[in-house]
């Protein structure tokens, strides 16, 4: 009990929680990406075109439906010989006859190892798929505003323990899903559930760090759990697919959501009530600020490459480079550990430039995803991959701190809000790239879908310097101006730190030092 104390009370154990809690939430986002198009395309395709032999490569050659040995006519002691392997014979119009050796078949060649046949299902499975995918996003989006507004009245810890749960009822049902609507439904669930954890994880710890350094570090390594996610959650579920079966991953990963359940009930004590010290500034009002749009721009149209990325990749593998399934989840990692590495760096450069940061990596990722469609095996996209996870690494990490700094510097400190529109924008990205990707593939081709995504980025990423300098809001102006009239009327974050929240203290000094 004693241990429990300290720990309730102690930040650094506040941090674990959220980190596991966006652990689970991004390996759960990411594993069903090398997970569906193959398994719909095994159960919906295959399915209708059960006569013909299985188009996905399997452990082993698959073989027509005969039986092992085939009987040809010998026409020394007319006598019928057993040959094993020779399955495909053809008769002659007297129906003696056999067909040469050399040509034992008269069906065209099949397709290479790997590759996948109905191409045509294939275009439509890129807008099913992204439709899935984006369904997530599109639910979290319209949960995000309600989660920041319940986390005000209530406090964080009780909208945790319900993201818990319901992540936890998505798991469950991901794993026994064995229909398009079923996975569907798992998916929009899964989306509440990602929105409870997220937007009352964030704004907990913007709470328990109120010192800005301190509070950039503590985001670098949360961003870090979502990084990890991301990271394990794609060659995690493409091998457990491939070789153990569907719901194994899943299963998996319901079990350690009930450790994160045990963890937060030790930990949060989502039972009791602790609503913000301080009124919260309306929704309406942070939307009119164009300090916070800029910043949540950002955060959307960096994390829409990847995004459109995830449901049109793997099956543009599956079509230009044969690839097998195992490589489906493969191709993602190293933009995961190249993302893992960026959150941790930059988090803790966010305090001093955090708008250079993202300018330089909105324009990174453009120019990674202008590169992705240049690679012709699973090779060639290991660079690209790697500078996209970098530079969103960098956006994040620097874009995360920067909203709760200009909450603190224009607005009042409450920080549900605003990481609900952090989390809005995040899944704006999530939403209209995984939508609209799928069918930009299908009318303009994988190609200019890039190109098209990638030019966006690098044309965003100047506006990141208007987050060089941001103004304090008028009311703290007018309170600063009055104090010190020869105070300039912009302030960096380091300066911040000095200036804000006045306190008492502050007012005696100012009185002391005229």
């Amino acid at each position: 009990q004693r241990w429990l104390a300290t720990g309730r009370a102690s930040p650094r154990l506040v941090l674990v929680v959220v980190f596991v809690a966006l652990l689970l939430d991004n390996i759960l986002l990411t594993v069903v990406v090398p997970i569906v198009p193959t398994f719909l395309y095994t159960t919906e395709y295959e399915g209708a075109n059960s006569s013909g032999g299985p188009a996905l490569p399997e452990p082993t050659p698959a073989a027509p439906r005969a039986p092992p040995f085939s009987s040809v006519l010998s026409y020394f002691d007319n006598t019928t010989v057993p040959v094993r392997g020779f399955t495909s014979a053809v008769e002659l119009p007297n129906g003696t006859g056999s067909s040469p050796p050399g040509h034992p078949s008269s069906t065209p060649p099949a397709p290479p190892r790997g590759c996948l046949e109905g191409g045509e299902f294939l275009a439509q499975e890129n807008t099913r798929v992204g439709l899935l995918f984006a369904s997530k996003a599109l639910v979290q989006l319209l949960v995000n505003p309600w989660v920041g507004l319940l986390t005000n009245r209530i406090g964080y810890h009780i909208p945790m323990f319900t993201g818990f749960t319901i992540m936890f009822l998505s798991t469950v049902m991901f794993a026994f899903s064995g229909t398009y609507t079923l996975l569907f439904i798992a998916r929009a669930l899964q989306g509440v559930g990602s929105s409870f954890s997220s937007v009352a994880g964030l704004g907990l710890l913007a709470s328990v760090y109120p010192d800005d350094s301190e509070r950039g570090s503590a985001m670098g390594i949360a961003l870090g759990g979502l990084a990890l996610g991301v990271l394990i959650g794609a060659p995690f579920g493409s091998v457990m697919y491939e070789f153990v079966g569907k719901a194994a991953p899943f299963l998996v990963l319901a079990f350690l959501a009930l450790l994160d359940g045990a963890l937060q009930l030790c930990i949060l004590q989502p039972s009791r009530i602790s609503p913000e010290s301080t009124k919260a500034t309306p929704v309406s009002t942070l939307l009119r600020d164009p300090y916070i749009l800029v910043a949540a721009g950002a955060l959307c149209f960096s994390n829409m490459g990847v995004a459109m990325l995830e449901p049109t990749l793997p099956i543009w593998m599956l079509q230009t480079m044969c690839s097998p399934q195992w490589q489906l989840g493969m191709a993602f990692l190293p933009a995961s550990i190249s993302y893992l590495i960026g959150t941790n760096l930059f988090g803790i450069l966010a305090n001093r430039m955090g708008w250079l940061c993202s300018m330089i990596g909105m324009a990174v990722v453009g120019i990674s995803l202008l590169c992705v469609p240049l690679a012709t095996n699973i090779y060639g996209l290991i660079g690209p991959n790697a500078g996209l996870g970098f530079a969103i690494g960098m956006v994040d990490s620097s874009m995360m701190p920067i909203m709760g700094y200009l909450v603190d510097l224009r607005h009042t400190s409450a920080y549900g809000t605003v990481y609900a529109i952090a989390d809005v924008a995040f899944c704006m990205g999530f939403a209209i790239g995984p939508s609209t990707g799928g069918a930009i593939v299908r009318a303009l081709g994988f190609p200019w879908l890039m190109v098209v995504v990638g030019v966006l980025n690098v044309a965003y990423a100047p506006l990141c310097w208007l987050l060089r300098s941001p103004p304090a809001a008028e009311e703290k102006m007018a309170i600063l101006s009055q104090e010190c009239p020869m105070q300039p009327k912009s302030y960096a974050p380091k300066e911040a730190l000095q200036e804000f929240p006045l306190t008492e203290e502050s007012d005696a000094e100012a009185e002391n030092m005229e």
